[in-house]
């Protein structure tokens, strides 16, 4: 799908595009969403390179992932996306060109939807496509802030129940689930960051005050971002820790239970074992009273270890 985003007044607007539509005049943004080969034929006549595919967007190297050749600045950078609970990060690739920025994505993100909306009521001020990409990043920094207060709002919820029996598998698959989106996050951070220090070094004399002032705030966001998510890369590894030693620590209660029950019974055990012996040679056997001697031989062994441990505070 092809959506362009152009201005009509002092107003953006968008359109949906077809291959065999031309640009609407004063566009600013094509933004293109799982292209297939027609429309990624069509898209590839804007570009005097080749066109990156998916493999290029999604490659690690500095190098692939900010570059300048023949079609302007290129910035690929991780957006986060929410799927129900999951957290995943999607690589889209930014074209940035002096008239028009053009997007390819392969999934349909939360951030640009939002961005979608503004537009329709008209929220969203801008005159070049710069000012998309910089409004894009800071939509994008503000989620990454919201998603951050979520994870803190789950794991204090989930800090209440670390010692409650009934809680504690829910508890420990919810706190896996936020240390995924908690790195997911941070590499997001990080990857904005390093957008936004390339974009304004290679762009620097296009921005205007304004949104030099936005890069420098956002930036200064995200420096103030990274450390709560090292905080709270802590506390998730001392919540599972905890988890972990209280389920240890009820283990080891079962396993002393048996342990005591098991030297309780050991007296009343050897009682019987000597007299289940089948030597000619045992009086006790032969008296009127051997039977009931026994049994209270070995209730009384059983209830001496018992209060012998319970007045050393062993149960």
């Amino acid at each position: 799908m092809i959506t362009a985003y152009y201005l009509q007044g002092a107003s953006l607007h968008m359109q949906e595009l077809t291959t065999e539509d031309q640009l609407p005049e004063q566009v600013l943004w094509v933004d293109c969403f799982e292209p297939d080969e027609a429309e990624r034929s069509w898209l590839s006549g804007f570009y005097q390179e080749e066109m990156p595919d998916q493999e290029d967007i999604n490659e690690i190297e500095a190098s692939s992932r900010f570059y300048i050749d023949k079609d302007g600045l290129h910035i690929h950078s991780l957006f986060p996306h929410k799927v129900g609970k999951e957290l995943r990060g999607v690589n889209v690739s930014f074209n940035l060109r002096e008239r028009m920025l053009f997007t390819v994505r392969e999934e349909d993100i939360g951030l640009i939807r939002l961005f979608r909306n503004y537009v329709r009521q008209h929220r969203i001020s801008v005159r070049d496509p710069l000012e998309v990409l910089v409004h894009l990043f800071n939509l994008k920094v503000d989620y990454l802030s919201d998603l951050l207060e979520d994870v803190y709002t789950v794991l204090e919820k989930a800090s209440q129940q670390v010692f409650e029996d009934d809680e504690l598998d829910e508890m420990l698959r919810l706190i896996t689930i936020q240390e995924d989106a908690n790195g997911k996050i941070r590499l997001s951070l990080l990857d904005t960051q390093r957008s936004l220090r390339f974009l304004q070094r290679y762009n620097n004399d296009d921005l205007d005050k304004p949104a030099k002032k936005e890069i420098k705030e956002m930036l200064a966001d995200i420096e103030s971002l990274l450390p709560h998510t090292q905080f709270l890369f802590d506390k998730i590894n001392f919540l599972m820790d905890a988890a972990m030693s209280f389920t240890s620590l009820q283990q080891n209660k079962i396993i002393k239970i048996f342990s005591v029950a098991a030297v309780i019974f050991l007296p009343p055990t050897l009682i019987a074992s000597i007299y289940g012996m089948n030597f000619d040679t045992m009086p006790e056997l032969h008296t009127e009273y051997g039977y009931p001697m026994a049994i209270a031989m070995m209730l009384a062994s059983a209830f001496g270890t018992y209060f012998f441990f319970k007045r050393k505070g062993w149960l």
